[in-house]
């Protein structure tokens, strides 16, 4: 059997990562500069993760939801407290398309609607209604297409309001700020009239956190710079610093039911282990104001690289733009400079995401890197 050939792939083969670094099967070096698609939040290998999972795993690694498991409670308990939400509820999944699913899932039903709002670049998953939601015609299916969503552009809030009106939205779907689309995000006064505009008309306020949240902006979540209140959040991605778990946070006005959500893999005990791990360091290391000290300094040394237009996004969730496409230049990065950046549907665009860790040190490398290649 071979695998389903699906993603085009740099000849890049990882066997081992610690901190912002990741070797190769040749030990070459590299420095991860995009953490996996933003998964690497406290960065590879750190040693309180390491531990808290082989601890668990020498007792219990899985058992189903149909039974006790205190961990689901502390971890709850842990991230209400350190992301300022301790009014809602946790319901844990495995993946941020999951959460996604069940998030607009339950708008539904609480709604008894239908229809989503989604904006124009936004991605929220791969499957069912999650891809639906996903501005990308190219990996919706026929069978996704059949859900009915309404594109919109960011930072209207009249067309929002306007298809709000009608009367059969479910729920409004954002991201804090769009990762696969761009960087580009909702203004403070747009994102406070949505919040209003839902409330007004019976729809959710979804908050896809899955990319921007766990201190990736340098606040918890990226919606706590505009101040508002969402309905529900979904996160995954740095929740586990690469082990696979999501989760759904959950308003209180959103009464919960036997059987209305579900899931085999979903808040088991290694989940666990890994999403506690991850929040001890977040708050041990104080990493959130690391997050803002860092980007702070990372937009005044990539003032010196004049070929970058714009830099987008906040805290180490950036963008940064060019007046060119960047496929090249990744390749570069990776196979000349030994370091790792991301893409997005912005072909002009480099997507930095790397651990929170990331230390000035580490920035100057990349600058310099990106001064040698764009100088040559």
């Amino acid at each position: 059997m071979e695998l389903f050939d699906v993603y085009p792939l740099y000849n890049v083969t990882p066997v081992k990562a610690e901190g912002v670094y990741v070797w190769d099967d040749k030990n070459v070096k590299y420095l991860d500069m995009y953490g996996g698609h933003g998964v690497i939040s406290i960065g590879h290998s750190h040693p309180i993760y390491l531990a808290s999972l082989s601890n668990q795993l020498k007792h219990i690694g899985f058992y189903s939801n149909a039974v006790q498991n205190p961990l689901q409670q502390q971890l709850a308990k842990k991230l209400g407290t350190l992301s300022g939400c301790e009014d809602y509820k946790l319901f844990l999944c495995n993946s941020g398309a999951e959460a996604n699913e069940n998030a607009l899932k339950l708008a539904s039903f609480k709604t008894k609607k239908q229809r989503v709002i989604a904006f124009k670049n936004a991605f929220h998953g791969r499957t069912s209604a999650a891809v639906a939601a996903t501005d990308n015609d190219k990996i919706n299916a026929p069978i996704n297409k059949q859900q009915e969503v309404t594109f919109l552009p960011l930072n209207n809030i009249d067309l929002v309001k306007t298809e709000l009106e009608k009367g059969d939205v479910a729920a409004v779907i954002i991201e804090g700020i769009q990762g696969v689309g761009g960087l580009d995000e909702g203004s403070t006064t747009f994102f406070k009239a949505l919040q209003k505009a839902c409330l007004d008309n019976n729809a959710l306020l979804i908050l896809d956190e899955i990319q921007s949240g766990y201190g990736r902006t340098g606040a918890f979540f990226a919606f706590q710079h505009h101040k508002i209140q969402p309905d529900i959040i979904t996160v995954a991605k740095g929740m586990g610093n690469g082990f696979p778990v999501g989760g759904v946070l959950i308003a209180n006005n959103i009464e919960a039911t036997y059987g209305m959500l579900g899931t085999t893999f979903g808040g088991n005990h290694l989940a666990c282990a890994a999403s506690l791990a991850v929040l001890e360091v977040i708050k041990s290391e104080d990493l959130l104001a690391h997050v803002n000290e860092v980007y702070q300094y990372f937009l005044e040394q990539i003032k010196s690289v004049p070929q970058v237009k714009k830099v987008k996004g906040k805290g180490l969730m950036l963008g940064v733009e060019f007046d060119f496409e960047v496929g090249t230049l990744r390749k570069r990065l990776i196979y000349e400079k030994h370091i790792f950046t991301g893409g997005s549907s912005n072909k002009n665009l480099l997507r930095i995401l790397p651990p929170l860790t990331v230390t000035k040190a580490q920035i100057n490398q990349f600058v310099n890197a990106l001064k040698s290649l764009l100088n040559e």
